[in-house]
């Protein structure tokens, strides 16, 4: 099952409302990389176990 994470569900200083959406490892990696550049976290094992606990299951959209 693909896994989402919404900065929206976070609420920080730079108002972000980025969503990602993929695979777990994918959308760990690219959390981390996101929240590193634009939230000024530091990459390390325990910011990407703490994003893992973020994640949520994508809801199918259904046209």
């Amino acid at each position: 099952m693909r896994k989402v994470i919404d900065c929206r569900d976070y609420p920080s200083e730079a108002k972000c409302t980025l969503t990602i959406a993929g695979e777990e490892e994918e959308v760990v990696r690219a959390a981390t990389e996101h929240s590193v550049s634009v939230h000024s976290e530091a990459d390390t094992p325990e910011f990407r176990a703490m994003l893992r606990t973020m994640l949520k299951d994508e809801v199918p959209q259904h046209a």
